[in-house]
């Protein structure tokens, strides 16, 4: 099988490339590199020994895509591109509105011209909101998301399930993801962000490595054991083989079907950071700061379904992702 993997060389993509050609998929990349690097590329290929396909580009320009398509006989798509940062979209709306829908639909017009029935989306566990209660489960409410860029999560969910009903030979996977972390153990593939980190895990690490002076913890005031906001981290490595079971699962389904990826358990900032300094034997040094705006209290998963028709659960723990990678 062939796949088109856009946002490809980023911190996930990337990680699921490895996977996908460790398992004898065929890959190609696209990316326009604005949050990662080409390196990347050569990396995956140190990692699992095989080179994937790369085209530098925008998900949403038609004319790539028709070229990739064209050019490579795609029979899967997993679509990764997009902004991703839930500050940023609260701050320029209008650019994550534009970028996030429109590369998904940019991708799902090349797919129909096509002939390409077969689509995982990348989505994400803020479309629960916070009306719901915790564990999150996949038929609860969604939609009630506290930020734009979980709106354009949700928004694409209900496009992708709609395009389903009208097209029955469409078999998408919609997966919400909770707290991605770590990487391939080799190393290589490190989540790189270019600026301040967004996410936790990062940010402890480019403090760690004394890129940054100190952590900021956004608020220690929310209603949970220690007051600091609590999230189901999953190591990417355990994203990245749900999505190789994904494609599993499409080729065998028609219609939208969704999945929560993440571990059940719920950690939070300050416990991942004593995690973080026992696993490396250093010292976080951290500070409180305000809440971020659109951020909830407690997220994390109930993944029974996963468990049950994909036959997936996550395999690693927070202590294993925070481990030195080797390189």
């Amino acid at each position: 099988m062939k796949v088109l993997l856009t946002g490809g060389t980023g911190y996930i993509g990337s990680h699921t490339a490895a996977e996908l050609l460790s398992k004898g998929y065929e890959v190609v990349l696209l990316d326009n590199l604005s949050n990662s690097e080409e390196k990347t590329v050569m990396n995956i290929a140190k990692v699992c020994g095989k080179l994937p396909k790369f085209v530098k580009g925008d998900a949403c320009d038609a004319e790539v895509l028709e070229k990739i398509f064209t050019d490579h006989k795609i029979d899967a798509v997993v679509h990764f591109a997009g902004y991703k940062a839930v500050g940023e979209s609260v701050e320029k709306p209008l650019m994550y509105y534009r970028n996030n829908i429109d590369s998904m639909l940019s991708v799902l017009e090349a797919m129909k011209r096509h002939g390409c029935n077969t689509l995982i989306f990348s989505s994400s566990a803020t479309v629960y909101g916070e009306d719901n209660p915790v564990p999150f489960v996949e038929t609860q409410r969604a939609g009630g998301c506290t930020n734009p860029y979980g709106r354009t999560k949700y928004f694409i969910e209900e496009i992708l399930k709609d395009a389903a009903k009208a097209d029955g030979n469409l078999s998408i996977v919609i997966l919400r993801y909770f707290n991605p972390i770590g990487s391939h153990r080799v190393g290589y593939l490190e989540e790189q962000p270019k600026g301040v980190p967004n996410n936790l895990f990062p940010y402890i690490c480019q403090v760690a490595e004394g890129k940054l002076p100190k952590l900021n913890v956004f608020g220690n005031d929310y209603p949970t054991p220690d007051g600091t906001g609590v999230r189901d981290y999953i190591h990417v490595m355990d994203l990245a083989s749900g999505h190789e079971a994904a494609l599993r699962y499409a080729a065998e389904h028609k219609g939208a079907e969704v999945f929560n990826l993440g571990t059940g358990k719920g950690t939070s900032v300050l416990e991942m950071v004593a995690a973080f300094e026992k696993a490396r034997g250093v010292k976080i040094p951290y500070e409180i700061a305000p809440r971020r705006p659109g951020d909830i209290a407690e997220c994390y998963a109930d993944c029974s379904k996963a468990k049950e028709i994909l036959g997936w659960e996550a395999q690693y723990t927070v202590e294993d992702a925070c481990k030195k990678p080797l390189h």
